[in-house]
């Protein structure tokens, strides 16, 4: 992975850092100042401290606080920061806001009581909302979010995500999740915005600017984290925490971009990929770590590890004989805080190292400045208790009206039917319903991962006011028409389910199946196998034999896969892991309240081994063979490009290519329309992809109307990365492509 040339341009980029790093931080930055002054008052012993970060499961466990073990870890060993919700039966589980309000305010008391008087910096992962509060809001999965290509709403879930964690007393959030999702088997897939690099940059950097826009010490923001730096997602065995091989140029061309721009948007700090890279795991890589990370990227933010990666060096990897090693391995490789998360075995062999001269007290500095310098920007050292004012912002009924508006646009429309002249979808109100299959009754399949706990998988957790499918559309379509057939707790289709289903389907007009997967998070969410499990098609092949219209609503994570039973479903629909108001947005969609309007963000695989983006550098026509590809999703309505220009046929790589789009809505209802600008290299020194996204906007048109969409692409729209590991513009013939259009224009030097 080093090459020499790497490492002379990293070691330039490194002494230009800290000279701009030294220049800028003098005198004129009153939180360098501040900084400065207390890290010199510091020991050893405390600057450790400040590196190590515990799960406050090893104190508040069952229900049980443990006062005297809080108060020992903070007052003696100085812990800089704590993670997590409390644990009951061994699962991280949502608590109130008051409990949360009292936790932060007894460990800031502690922490006021020490030496320095340094308040302790706490994290939580909200993923999609405030995952560990009770009673607050819950959005689509980043997956969904992508699907639904709207930027605006992006930014504005992130910024009610920021306000409900702040009002909590929280200050930190381990998201947005960066990673390109391009291995549907990886448990974490439904965390990321999906396969296409440049739809992960857009959306991260709106997350990013909703978490922290507002400033630092705003009681509006939270400082957000990038994760996980760098090709968690592609795992060669599809699981979870398990080695990745991507060739360099691949790293750069579609896995660091996301992180680069994070960065240039101010990211306060950085999560660092549990596997390995090439045979390095990432958390022992000086290279990825220090010279790209903060030399190449100049990141100046905190880096923290994911949970017991730096233990997980000697234990899983192999890489370090024991935890000193390991701990010596990844501080020098330049982690600044250690989620150790259960003991004090980092913070012991941490301070051997130093005294040992293993690590250098340079480094430890280093580390604790950028530990130091969040807690002052967050506000933390000025007030570090709860704050009256963000407690106002917690639980507005705005916050579910915004979540009903977003899970309705990440509905994706895959297939719909027209029987007897007219299309499947949308019902009409009154049409008598059959629902089967266990996500009818499920909350779990609505949420996924992080959902008022770990697992997502505690329905009794949620608040009474969410609904599930059946709930929603009993409501919608009135109790009478509406009768179901679903195994309680997701569990298993049986043989009897099945003749139920065909008894009851006499009586119906139409069946709606609620197929997919029940929540799960990372490791316990690996599967083997793509396949949807067999009693669900067992389940669908019964309902297409009953000759009813059969619509299937799929709730789950990643794509899986369906080959078998798609021709015979009338109408798909993929609602993904929806959220709080997903069950609203399934039954006015299918009920025609809401128009679809979501696209794809991956490619949907027909065939377990043919799993390929949308992107990937194959044979124009040969192999790539999605069940339905990128970008793809359809529309209660009928929308046109009717107009395509371009400003020019001829550029320079220093020019501006402008894009005009007109779209007109040639049906009758109201809908959103995203407009998608791809480019087409036709030849490159590397195999180029048959299109690359660069471009995107979503658009509201009435019935019989049109508007005029503009782009400007520029110089890193014609770019990509070379095996040399730089970006290149090469002359020659590319176009543009837009929906089914497509015009060709010469760039030339």
């Amino acid at each position: 992975m080093r090459y020499h040339i790497l490492k002379v341009a990293f070691l330039m980029v490194g002494v230009l850092l800290v000279i701009a790093c030294n220049t800028s931080m003098t005198g004129d930055d009153p939180v360098e100042n501040k900084v400065n002054a207390l890290l010199s008052e510091m020991t050893l012993e405390e600057k450790v401290g400040q590196m190590t970060q515990i799960t406050i499961g090893v104190f508040y466990n069952d229900n049980i606080l443990d006062k005297e073990k809080l108060k020992e870890y903070i007052s003696k060993y100085g812990v800089g920061s704590i993670l997590n919700a409390p644990t009951v039966d061994g699962m991280s589980q949502a608590i109130s806001l008051e409990q949360w309000n009292s936790l932060i305010t007894l460990i800031q008391r502690d922490a006021m009581n020490t030496r320095l008087k340094i308040p302790v910096l706490y994290g939580v992962d909200a993923i999609h909302g405030a995952t560990y509060i009770k009673g607050s809001t819950l959005f689509p999965h980043n997956i969904g979010m992508a699907a639904a290509r709207n930027r605006r709403l992006v930014n504005h879930v992130a910024h009610v995500t920021a306000m409900e964690v702040r009002a909590s007393g929280v200050r930190w959030n381990f998201d947005p999740v960066l990673g390109v999702g391009r291995q549907p088997l990886w448990s974490r897939f439904e965390e990321t915005f999906g396969e296409d690099p440049f739809l992960v940059k857009v959306m991260g950097k709106l997350a990013i600017k909703g978490y922290e826009g507002q400033g630092l010490e705003s009681p509006l923001s939270v400082a957000s984290c990038a994760k996980h730096y760098i090709g968690y997602p592609v795992p060669q065995s599809g699981k979870d925490r398990t080695p990745a091989v991507i060739p360099e140029y691949q790293l750069r061309q579609i896995f660091l971009p996301p992180f680069r721009v994070a960065i240039q948007q101010g990211a306060s700090t950085v999560m660092i990929n549990s596997g390995s890279v090439n045979g390095v795991p990432v958390h022992a890589s000086k290279y990825l770590i220090t010279d790209a990370l903060k030399g190449e990227l100049g990141f100046e933010g905190l880096v923290v590890t994911d949970w017991e990666d730096i233990i997980a060096l000697w234990k899983q990897h192999h890489v370090a004989r024991n935890n000193k090693e390991a701990v010596m391995m990844a501080v020098n490789a330049g982690i600044d805080m250690s989620m150790v998360p259960y003991d004090l075995s980092f913070y012991h062999d941490l301070i051997a190292l130093v005294k040992e001269g293993k690590v250098s007290e340079e480094r430890i500095n280093d580390a604790v400045r950028r530990i130091l310098r969040i807690k002052y920007r967050l506000g933390l050292f000025e007030d570090p208790f709860p704050e009256p004012e963000a407690l106002a912002n917690f639980g507005k009924q705005g916050y579910r009206t915004l979540a009903l508006r977003i899970a309705e646009e990440t509905m994706t429309l895959l297939k719909n039917d027209t029987l007897q002249g007219h299309p499947v979808l949308p019902l009409k109100k009154g049409t008598r319903l059959l629902l089967a299959g266990p996500a009818v009754n499920s909350l779990a399949a609505l949420h996924g991962s992080w959902s008022y706990c770990w697992q997502g998988t505690i329905d009794s957790l949620y608040p009474e006011v969410t609904k599930n499918i059946r709930q929603a559309l009993e409501e919608l379509n009135g109790r009478k028409n509406v009768i179901s057939v679903a195994p309680p707790h997701f569990g298993k289709i049986t043989a009897r389910d099945i003749d139920v289903m065909r008894k009851k389907a006499r009586n119906v007009d139409a069946i709606v199946l609620c197929l997919g997967e029940n929540a799960y998070a990372e490791s316990p969410g690996s599967i083997n196998d793509l396949t949807l499990p067999e009693d669900q098609l067992s389940l669908a092949r019964a309902a297409a034999a009953t000759g009813k219209p059969v619509i299937l609503v799929l709730t789950e994570g990643r794509p899986r896969i369906i080959r078998e039973i798609v021709p015979s479903m009338n109408a798909i629909l993929m609602a993904y892991r929806p959220g709080s108001k997903g069950a609203e947005a399934i039954a006015n969609t299918l009920l025609g309240r809401s128009n679809p309007s979501g696209r794809l963000p991956f490619s949907y695989p027909r065939y377990t081994g043919n799993i390929i983006p949308y992107d990937a550098p194959v044979r124009e026509g040969k192999y790539y063979d999605p069940q339905w590809p990128f970008g793809y999703g359809l529309s209660y309505t009928r929308f046109a490009i009717t107009g395509f220009t371009l400003s020019r046929d001829t550029l320079t790589f220093s020019d501006t290519l402008s894009v005009s789009v007109e779209v007109t809505n040639q049906g009758e209802r109201a809908g959103k329309y995203s407009v998608e600008v791809y480019v087409k290299d036709y030849t490159a020194s590397v195999i180029p992809p048959v299109k690359r996204l660069r471009a995107f906007r979503k658009i509201y048109l009435e019935p019989g109307t049109s508007t005029t969409v503009n782009f400007h692409l520029k110089k890193p729209d014609f770019s990509f990365v070379g095996t040399d590991l730089m970006g290149h513009q090469e002359p020659g013939r590319m176009a543009v492509i837009v929906g089914d259009m497509k015009k060709d224009f010469y760039l030339k030097k």
